[in-house]
């Protein structure tokens, strides 16, 4: 059974082996950048797990503007309580573990985050051949992305929150 949990200290080693299974040497997060998202950000930073053993995170801090800019992966502050949008800067799966809706579980679970704490919407950042699937959980293309993050081309994807009024 896959249960999901707040990010804890000594989870550091599982996420980097996961972060640099999915990401290149260039794009993946550093062990400073898990260090200080595990203590500034550990509401919004969400680890899948089955039987002990980490399969997934999703993690990023509230931002005001409904784009990630490069500077996030450098430093991050505390979450605001409410308001803001909710960024995505790292969203991965363990090579073992892919394929099994593990991606899609954890980003219900940052909506759900969202609506309870009155965000604006969800924003992250992607490469071509991953807009069809986030396109399929409701958002949308924003086009080609300013980030120069890791030397990629990226796409701005954000699915705004649905009032419920």
């Amino acid at each position: 059974m896959l249960s999901l949990r707040n990010v804890q200290a000594t989870d550091l080693e599982q996420l980097l082996s996961i972060e640099n299974e999915g990401f290149s040497m260039e794009e993946a997060a550093t062990k400073k950048a898990f260090v200080d998202r595990i203590k500034l950000i550990s509401d919004t930073f969400i680890v899948a797990e089955k039987e002990g053993k980490i399969l997934g995170y999703i993690n990023g801090p509230i931002i005001d503007l409904p784009y990630i800019t490069d500077d996030l992966f450098e430093e991050i502050k505390e979450n605001p309580k409410t308001g803001g949008y909710q960024s995505i800067l790292g969203l991965a799966v363990s090579k073992k573990a892919r394929n099994l809706g593990i991606a899609k579980t954890l980003l219900e679970k940052m909506e759900s985050l969202v609506d309870e704490n009155d965000r604006k919407g969800i924003t992250l950042t992607c490469k071509q051949e991953l807009v069809p699937f986030y396109e399929k959980l409701g958002f949308v293309s924003h086009g080609l992305s300013e980030s120069q993050h890791g030397g990629a081309s990226w796409f701005n994807l954000v699915k705004f929150r649905e009032d419920k009024n």
